[in-house]
C-alpha cells in the first residue's frame, strides 16, 4: 500500500482527499499546524474511515523539522500539497505573511525529498484572471494576479515547473481548480471558514441557519444570462477524487512529461443567482438576499474546459449544484448541533 503525505490534510479539500485516498486503498499521513483548520477534524475523519489517521503536527516553514519528518518516513511515495494560506482579502493586508508561508512550506517539502517524489500541487483558476476566451483551457495565458494569494499560486507553479526542468526524478501535477463547495455525504466534514466567510456558499448556509444577515449579490449588470457573476462550482468530493486520479497517473508513469497541469471543474458556469435558487430548491429554505454594487476585483465570469482531465486523468465531475447545496446545508445543520 503506497504511503501518501497530505499537507494541510485537516483543511476543507485536504480532509475530503484523505477520505478518498483511504477509500482507494492508500496509507495516508497528514501534516498540518491547524493555522486554518480544527483538530476535531481528525476525530471526524476517524469516524468516516474507521481508523485513526496518522498525523504529525508540524509547521512546514520550519526547514529542519520538515527534513526530520521526511527522514523519519522514508516510505512516503507521493505528496499532495494543500498547505497554504488562502484568504484573498487577508493576503492583500498581509502580503509578506502569505509569501513567507506559501513559498517556504513548498520549498522545504521539495528540498526534504531532494526533488525526487510524485507531487500533486493544489493550484487555482485564479491564475487565469478574467480569461480572454471561455471556457478557459490549460493553455490560456496566465494573467497578472489580482492578489498576493493569487500571485503565490502563479509563482509556486513557476517554482515547480523550473525545478522539474532540472530534476527528472521529480514528477509534478498542478491541479488548477475552480470553486470547491459542498461537503461529505456523512455531513461530518465540510468547509470551516474562520470569521465571516469570503466565499458565496458558506455565507449562504450561515445566512440560512441564522449566523449571518442578508446575502448581498455583488452586481446584476454583468454580461451574463441573469446579470450576476458566473463561476465554475465543483463538489469537494469530486475534487478530492481528482487528486487520487492524479496520484495514480503519476504512480503508473502515464504522465506525458514530469510537469503537467489540469483544470478541475464541471466545465459549466453557474451564476450567483443560480446558486441561490439551487440552494432554495434543494433544501426548501428561502434565502434573504439583495442586489448590491459590483465588488472590486471580481471577474465577470470564468469556467473551465475540463476535456484534458477527462481524457488524460480519466476523471470528470459527477455531482451537480443541487447536490453541492444540499450537502453544504447538511454540514451547516450538523455544525449547529455539534459546534467546533
Amino acid at each position: 500500500m503506497a504511503k501518501i503525505l497530505v499537507t494541510g490534510g485537516t483543511g476543507f479539500i485536504g480532509s475530503h482527499t484523505v477520505v478518498e485516498l483511504h477509500n482507494a486503498g492508500y496509507e495516508v499521513i497528514i501534516v498540518d499546524n491547524f493555522s486554518n483548520s480544527n483538530p476535531k477534524i481528525l476525530t471526524q475523519l476517524e469516524t468516516i474511515i474507521g481508523v485513526k489517521p496518522a498525523f504529525v503536527e508540524l509547521d512546514l516553514c520550519d526547514e529542519q523539522k520538515v527534513k526530520d519528518f521526511v527522514s523519519a518516513n522514508p516510505d512516503i511515495t507521493g505528496v499532495i500539497h494543500f498547505a497554504a494560506f488562502k484568504a484573498v482579502g487577508e493576503s492583500v493586508q498581509q502580503p509578506l505573511s502569505y509569501y513567507r508561508n506559501n513559498f517556504f512550506s513548498l520549498i522545504n517539502v521539495l528540498n526534504a525529498f531532494n526533488s525526487k517524489i510524485d507531487f500533486v500541487f493544489s493550484s487555482s483558476c485564479t491564475v487565469y484572471g478574467q480569461p480572454d476566451t471561455l471556457p478557459v483551457t490549460e493553455n490560456a495565458a496566465v494573467k497578472k494576479a489580482e492578489s498576493p494569494y493569487g500571485n503565490t499560486k502563479q509563482i509556486a507553479e513557476e517554482i515547480l515547473s523550473e525545478t522539474c526542468a532540472v530534476n527528472p526524478e521529480l514528477f509534478v501535477t498542478s491541479l488548477r481548480y475552480f470553486n470547491p463547495v459542498g461537503a461529505h455525504a456523512s455531513a461530518l466534514i465540510g468547509e470551516l471558514p474562520i470569521g465571516v466567510p469570503q466565499n458565496l456558499v458558506p455565507f449562504i448556509t450561515q445566512s440560512a441557519i441564522g449566523k449571518r444577515g442578508q446575502i448581498t449579490v455583488y452586481g446584476n449588470d454583468y454580461n451574463t444570462p441573469d446579470g450576476s457573476a458566473v463561476r465554475d462550482y465543483i463538489h469537494v468530493v469530486d475534487l478530492a477524487k481528482a487528486h487520487v486520479a492524479a496520484i495514480k497517473r503519476l504512480e503508473s508513469n502515464k504522465a506525458s512529461s514530469n510537469y503537467e497541469i489540469f483544470n478541475l471543474g464541471t466545465g459549466k458556469g453557474s451564476s450567483v443567482l443560480e446558486i441561490i435558487h439551487a440552494f432554495e430548491e434543494s433544501t426548501g429554505e428561502k434565502l434573504n438576499y439583495s442586489i448590491g454594487p459590483r465588488r472590486e476585483g471580481d471577474v465577470e465570469q470564468v469556467y473551465g474546459d475540463v476535456t484534458k482531465a477527462a481524457n488524460e486523468l480519466g476523471w470528470k465531475a459527477e455531482l451537480d449544484i443541487k447536490e453541492m447545496m444540499r450537502s453544504a446545508w447538511n454540514w451547516e445543520k450538523y455544525l449547529k448541533d455539534n459546534p467546533f
